[in-house]
C-alpha cells in the first residue's frame, strides 16, 4: 500500500478521477470543477502550468469564445430571425420533420465547415430563433431536445467526415506519424458514413422525439421578408468571408480558431462593429468557456502525466483480443475507446489509442488501418457529455441541464452499442476490412 501512495502517478490520478467524478455527476455547477482542477493540479504540481492551463492556448477554447460572440452579433442583427423564418416557413409541420431538419442541417454543414465549434456557434441563435416562431419557448424539453439536435446532430455525425472534427484530426496525424498511413477523404467517408452517418441520424432523430416531445405550431406571419438592414448585410458578408476562410483553411493554413477570433473583434470595434460592451459582458458566457478550458485541460494533463498510457497498457491486457473471435475483438477494441474516453475526452482518445493499434492488430488479425478505424465508433459515442465538448458548448449555449444531455448519451449510446455496432461490423467485412 505504501508504495502505491509514493507512485508518481497516484496523485495526478486522484484529482483526475474526482474531476471526472465531478462532471459526471453534476455535483458541482461544471466551471466550479473545472476550477478546482486548475487549483488541486497546480497546488499539487502534478504537471508544468503551460500542460495544466493549456486549454485557454487551445484552438478550441477560442472557437467557443468567437462562436458566444459572432452569437451575439447574429441575434441582435435580426441576421438569425431572417434565417430562421426561411427555415419555419417549411420545416415546422411537424416535430419529426422540425427535429429531422435541425439534425440534417448540422450534418450537411460539417462538409463545407471544418469546425465543430463554428458550425454550433452559427446554428444555435438560427435554431432558437426558428423554434421561438414555432411556439416552442425556451426551457421546454422540446427546446432542449432541439438543442441536444444541433450538439449531438454536429459532434457525433460529423465523425463519418475525415476533416470535420478535432477526434478525427488528431487521428489521422497519429496514423500518420507512427505509421506513414495516409487517410483519404472518400474511403473513409464510405467506411463510416452508413452506419455512424445515416443509421446514428435516424436513431438520434428518433430518440429526441421520443425523449424531448414537442408540437410545433407553423407561423403565422407568412408575409415576404422585409429588406435586409445595413447591420444585416455587413455582417452576413462578414460571416461569408468567415465561412470561406474555413472552408479554405488548407490553402491558407489560417485555423478556423483564428478566423474566428478575428471576426469576433471585428464585431466588437467601436463605430464598425455589431455589439457593445454591455452586450457583449450579458452574452458572453465565461462559465462554459472555463468549462472547455477545464475539459482539454484535464485531457493533455492525463496525456502528459503518462495516466492515458498506464490505462491504455492495462487494457490491453485484460480485454479479451483474438484472432479467433473477431466480433468479440471488436467489440473489446470499441470498449477499449469508450473506456479512454473517460479520462482523456475525445479529442484526447486517438492519440492514445492509435499509438496501441500495431499491438491490436498483431492480437486480433486484423489490418492496422482496420484498428485504427474501429476506434471511430467509440470516440463518436460518449457515454457522457463532458466527453465531447462541442455537445457541452451546444447544452451551454442553450441552458440545456445536465440531466437532459446525460439522458440522451445514454440512450443514443445503448442503441449505438446493441444495435449500431454488429452493423458497423457487418459493413467493415463487406468491404473487405477484416
Amino acid at each position: 500500500m505504501s508504495l502505491w501512495f509514493s507512485h508518481p502517478l497516484f496523485l495526478p490520478s486522484i484529482i483526475v478521477g474526482v474531476t471526472i467524478l465531478l462532471w459526471a455527476t453534476s455535483l458541482l455547477p461544471e466551471f466550479i470543477t473545472a476550477l478546482l482542477f486548475f487549483a488541486a493540479a497546480m497546488t499539487a504540481k502534478i504537471a508544468p502550468p503551460d500542460v495544466i492551463f493549456g486549454g485557454f492556448a487551445s484552438s478550441a477554447f477560442w472557437l467557443v469564445f468567437s462562436g458566444f460572440v459572432l452569437g451575439i452579433a447574429i441575434r441582435k442583427t435580426g441576421l438569425a430571425d431572417r434565417a430562421a423564418r426561411a427555415l419555419s416557413s417549411r420545416l415546422t409541420d411537424s416535430w419529426p420533420l422540425m427535429v429531422a431538419s435541425v439534425v440534417l442541417l448540422s450534418y450537411a454543414l460539417a462538409f463545407v465547415m471544418p469546425s465543430n465549434m463554428g458550425r454550433i456557434a452559427l446554428l444555435m441563435p438560427i435554431v432558437a430563433a426558428m423554434a421561438k416562431r414555432a411556439g416552442i419557448e425556451d426551457g421546454t424539453r422540446a427546446w432542449y431536445g432541439l438543442a441536444l439536435a444541433v450538439g449531438f446532430g454536429t459532434f457525433q455525425l460529423s465523425a463519418t467526415i475525415l476533416p470535420a472534427n478535432v477526434p478525427n484530426l488528431v487521428m489521422s496525424g497519429a496514423a500518420e506519424g507512427a505509421y506513414g498511413i495516409h487517410l483519404n477523404y472518400v474511403p473513409y467517408l464510405l467506411l463510416h458514413t452508413p452506419v455512424l452517418g445515416w443509421l446514428k441520424g435516424a436513431a438520434l432523430v428518433g430518440l429526441i422525439c421520443w425523449l424531448f416531445p414537442g408540437k410545433p405550431h407553423p407561423p403565422r406571419d407568412l408575409e415576404p421578408l422585409p429588406p435586409m438592414s445595413a447591420d444585416e448585410k455587413r455582417l452576413a458578408w462578414l460571416l461569408a468571408v468567415v465561412l470561406t476562410l474555413w472552408v479554405s483553411e488548407s490553402l491558407h493554413g489560417i485555423g478556423p480558431a483564428w478566423t474566428g477570433l478575428v471576426a469576433a473583434v471585428i464585431t466588437l470595434l467601436p463605430r464598425v462593429g455589431f455589439i457593445n460592451g454591455d452586450e457583449f459582458a450579458s452574452g458572453v458566457n465565461i462559465r462554459t468557456c472555463i468549462y472547455v478550458a477545464g475539459i482539454l485541460g484535464l485531457a493533455i494533463t492525463v496525456t502528459q502525466t503518462g495516466i492515458g498510457a498506464v490505462v491504455g497498457n492495462a487494457l490491453l491486457h485484460i480485454m479479451p483480443l483474438s484472432e479467433d473471435a473477431p466480433f468479440t475483438s471488436f467489440l473489446a477494441l470499441t470498449g477499449i475507446t469508450s473506456a479512454l474516453n473517460f479520462i482523456m475526452t475525445a479529442n484526447g482518445v486517438p492519440a492514445l489509442y492509435t499509438t496501441f493499434a500495431q499491438s491490436f492488430s498483431d492480437a486480433t488479425g486484423f489490418p492496422l488501418l482496420s484498428v485504427i478505424m474501429i476506434q471511430v465508433l467509440g470516440y463518436s459515442t460518449p457515454l457522457l457529455p463532458y466527453q465531447a465538448s462541442p455537445i457541452v458548448v451546444a447544452m451551454a449555449l442553450g441552458k440545456v441541464p445536465a440531466r437532459a444531455g446525460m439522458l440522451l448519451c445514454l440512450a443514443l449510446a445503448a442503441v449505438s452499442y446493441l444495435l449500431l455496432l454488429p452493423l458497423d461490423y457487418a459493413w467493415y467485412q463487406v468491404l473487405g476490412k477484416l
